[in-house]
């Protein structure tokens, strides 16, 4: 399994899969001098979010349709490295409690499938957004209604000022509030009223006074403005007034089913109400007046943040550095860590299996950040850090590796936690708990918080035993430090892992 969606080299070819509540997308691109081709695109109506059962856990027909649509976007992918792909799930998935669907969904697609939180998937939407779409220096609102939610982006050029997640989409209103399929004046105003209510909290931050221009992306909004422009309403992208003619004509064709719109497909139509509904809001409590739309959304965005990750731009870098910042990390201790941490890792990469980018660059992240829990308290800070770093947003991460990256912090010190490992995938558990023992010996070595030079450390493993090979008279001159190795060594032994040191 693949924790970090990193390849060693560059692919030729890269994919991005996008499993939202209403579809799935799969878009491939080659490289080209340095730039991205789109050379394949597919989509496929699941509707997951109408199988999310009440106990959070999918019915088995919609389960099925999306292994099948998996099953089909894998074979289309087989060819592809580990890392060359990178597949998100969003609104649907963050809520559904069954670990078993996701590993079905993975082996079906055959590679990892990472969940993102909101604030996240509005950041890919608008990356997507602003490289297709330049408006110069004036600010914009960029809107992307899914299937279950709404993400809402103020931001100029690439940089983001605000954004924020709504859980209100087209399926999820559709169910809410035209569950008979019925279509009337009624049903529509208190679906509209709905989203205004959804909306109220952020009305504010995202009205018009903040930005000049409005797009929209996504299926919603893209089938909206077939509509409207085919309806001969308007030719300006979306506008109030042909918003309204398309709630009226609606409410005078009645039913989901009985829908005769030019440039609505078939299969959109059982949402589409909903879909307005949701638009219908934005607009009203937003003051907007007229919206362009873009055809570059997530799927979009996961593709050029995988370009800029190859071409060592990793966003993630700077998320931690600003938590860094934000938390008031003691930086020199931190750069100790790290250092000392990846001279470990270097040693013994080989004999445990560790020697995939992606390792060190979770155990870098992990020293950088481990004391982000300080500002708290001096208590079990362990546990603050790794609490934080499982619930901040935190740009670039997915919620899976924002776990991995707890599970290390909170056991950089004391008792590990045996039950943090069992809940990891078992083909990294063993992996995670060995880059675990790493930071906290880097870690114990740095105690003193001083420079004192552990650069000639040799350290070896044979299996679970670790060797720590000092310099002569090392450790005559720190006897603080023998004793606390030794009460490492208990620890690790709780855990079937031996420290020798000498």
């Amino acid at each position: 399994m693949h924790l970090f969606h990193i390849p060693s080299k560059r692919p030729e070819t890269v994919a991005a899969v996008d499993l939202g509540s209403n579809s799935f997308h799969m878009i491939v691109a080659r490289f080209e001098n340095d730039q991205l081709v789109i050379i394949d695109k597919l989509k496929e109506m699941v509707r997951l979010g109408a199988g999310l059962q009440q106990d959070k856990t999918l019915n088995e027909e919609t389960a099925e349709s999306a292994i099948d649509c998996l099953q089909r976007f894998g074979q289309r992918l087989r060819t592809l490295p580990q890392g060359a792909v990178r597949a998100v799930g969003t609104n649907t998935l963050r809520q559904v409690r069954d670990n078993n669907f996701l590993e079905r969904a993975q082996s079906a697609l055959g590679h990892p499938i990472e969940i993102i939180a909101g604030r996240e998937e509005a950041r890919l939407v608008y990356l997507g957004v602003a490289n297709g779409i330049d408006t110069g220096d004036k600010k914009r609102l960029v809107i992307d209604i899914g299937g279950g939610s709404t993400e809402l982006i103020i931001g100029k050029r690439f940089e983001i000022y605000n954004r924020e997640s709504l859980h209100m989409g087209c399926v999820s209103f559709s169910q809410r509030f035209f569950e008979d399929g019925e279509i009337t004046k009624t049903s529509m105003g208190k679906a509209i009223l709905g989203g205004q209510l959804d909306i109220r909290p952020v009305k504010q931050q995202f009205n018009a006074d903040h930005w000049k221009i409005a797009i929209g992306s996504s299926g919603t909004i893209r089938a909206i403005r077939s509509v409207v422009f085919e309806m001969g309403w308007s030719n300006k992208g979306i506008t109030r007034t042909s918003l309204k003619e398309l709630r009226t004509l609606m409410i005078e064709q009645g039913h989901v089913e009985a829908l005769d719109l030019k440039g609505l497909s078939s299969e959109r139509k059982p949402v589409f109400a909903g879909g307005v509904a949701v638009l219908s809001a934005l607009f009203k409590s937003l003051n907007i007046e007229q919206m362009s739309v873009s055809d570059e959304a997530l799927r979009e965005g996961l593709l050029y943040e995988m370009q800029g990750q190859l071409q060592d731009e990793d966003v993630r870098d700077k998320t931690v550095k600003r938590l860094s910042e934000r938390y008031g990390v003691d930086k020199s201790q931190a750069r100790r860590i790290d250092n000392t941490a990846r001279q470990i890792l270097s040693q013994v990469s080989e004999n445990w299996q560790l020697e995939s980018m992606e390792y060190s660059e979770l155990l870098s992240w992990a020293a950088r950040l481990h004391e982000v829990g300080l500002t708290i308290s001096h208590s079990q800070f362990q546990k603050h850090s790794a609490y934080i770093l499982e619930n901040a947003d935190m740009s670039g991460f997915s919620r899976q590796q924002q776990r991995l990256l707890a599970v290390l912090v909170r056991n950089h010190r004391r008792k590990l936690q045996v039950d943090t490992y069992d809940a990891q995938p078992e083909d990294i558990r063993e992996s995670v708990l060995r880059l675990s023992i790493i930071l906290r010996i880097a870690v114990l070595l740095h105690r003193g918080r001083s420079n004192d030079n552990k650069s000639k450390l040799t350290t070896r493993v044979e299996d679970k035993h670790i060797y720590l090979d000092f310099p002569d008279d090392w450790l005559a001159e720190h006897p603080l430090s023998i004793m606390e190795m030794e009460q490492e060594a208990k620890y690790l032994k709780q855990v079937g892992y031996k420290l020798s040191f000498s």
